[in-house]
């Protein structure tokens, strides 16, 4: 059975972790802020993996036990809260504007006293987290055995596009009990499960240098415009303008 680390104090910095390399799971005492300024971040906990691109940064509440791990060579930005100033209880995705993505990298560089510079930082930081809006980019972990046997099929290929009648006939569900199980065990109906596990795994490719027309392929889009269509409106910038590592500054909406 693998340690769970427990951290009194949730770390305010900046590190590099390599592609493929991780942080095991832990918990904080305090909140935290976690955001990728390169590469793509995803988060796990035992109820599902969150996972953020550079416009995107994910909050930890305190006492969550959670997991790193880097896609692409990652530029990993933390920044520890002790107080909750989004009250929110569970990890969620916040969308990171040019503003905010500033702030959180001049606040995580090395500082060794507590400035009224460095306070007044922190303090639009703040502002700028609470007026960041929540964004949809999560993969609930389901319970139920028949659910998680067909997720663990589409997460072996997400560019299997049978319909849910015919993936019931695999796992031993009609489509009726599976779309149902769906919406009270994850919280979302198939398609939508289906469109955010193909974006997760779009990311992941796309931070490993994989071409535009290859991610389309492999995550199941009928083609290269149609990924690109719903990359945009997820995202907020192309997955060509993610590959090349240069994103606009996209407005928070």
């Amino acid at each position: 059975m693998q340690k769970i680390r427990h951290l009194p104090a949730a770390p305010t910095r900046v590190q590099t972790l390599a592609h493929g390399a991780g942080i095991d799971a832990h918990s904080h005492d305090d909140h935290q802020i976690v955001y990728a300024g390169q590469g793509v971040l995803a988060v796990t906990t035992d109820r599902g993996c969150w996972v953020a691109p550079a416009t995107r940064a994910i909050w930890v509440p305190a006492g969550t036990v959670h997991s790193h791990q880097a896609h692409g060579q990652l530029e990993l930005h933390l920044v520890g809260l002790p107080d909750n100033p989004l009250r929110l209880t569970e990890p969620s995705v916040l969308a990171v504007g040019p503003l905010l993505r500033e702030l959180i990298l001049a606040y995580t560089r090395p500082r060794h006293t507590d400035t009224p510079e460095r306070r007044r930082l922190r303090a639009v930081l703040l502002d700028q987290l609470r007026a960041s809006p929540q964004q949809p980019l999560y993969l609930p972990t389901p319970t139920d055995p028949r659910v998680r046997a067909l997720c663990a099929i589409l997460h072996d290929d997400p560019a299997d596009s049978r319909t849910l009648a015919a993936l019931g006939t695999q796992v031993g569900a009609s489509d009726r009990t599976l779309s149902r199980l769906f919406k009270a065990d994850l919280g979302m109906t198939f398609p939508q499960w289906r469109t955010q596990l193909r974006l997760y795994r779009a990311l992941v490719l796309l931070a490993e240098n994989t071409p535009v027309t290859a991610v389309a392929h492999m995550c199941g889009w009928s083609s290269a415009s149609a990924f690109i269509d719903v990359f945009r409106r997820a995202f907020g910038h192309t997955p060509g303008a993610h590959n090349s590592g240069f994103l606009p500054d996209v407005a928070v909406r």
